[in-house]
């Protein structure tokens, strides 16, 4: 089984300079996150596999599989803890 990641449909996500603003309009909690983050995100707007997210991070910035993948890891299992983020296992 895979686990696809997609983002709460309460989540609100606005660009501002290099990061982002992400409001969760059911808790009425809101976040920063940075410019890696924000691609994150964003390319949740579809539902991904971390497989998927870790390529838009390799596609958008110049660092390893190893470290995007990680990276990608860390910050989609902080949104998940803050419910930002559904999982489904397909």
């Amino acid at each position: 089984m895979t686990t696809v990641y997609s983002r709460h449909a309460d989540l609100r996500l606005t660009a501002v300079d290099d990061e982002g603003v992400v409001l969760h309009l059911g808790s009425l909690r809101y976040f920063t996150v940075n410019e890696t983050g924000l691609t994150i995100l964003q390319k949740l707007m579809q539902p991904s596999t971390i497989a998927e997210l870790v390529k838009a991070v390799t596609d958008e910035y110049d660092v390893s599989d190893d470290v995007a993948e990680q990276t990608t890891r860390e910050f989609v299992d902080r949104c998940v803890e803050a419910k930002l983020l559904h999982t489904e296992e397909r």
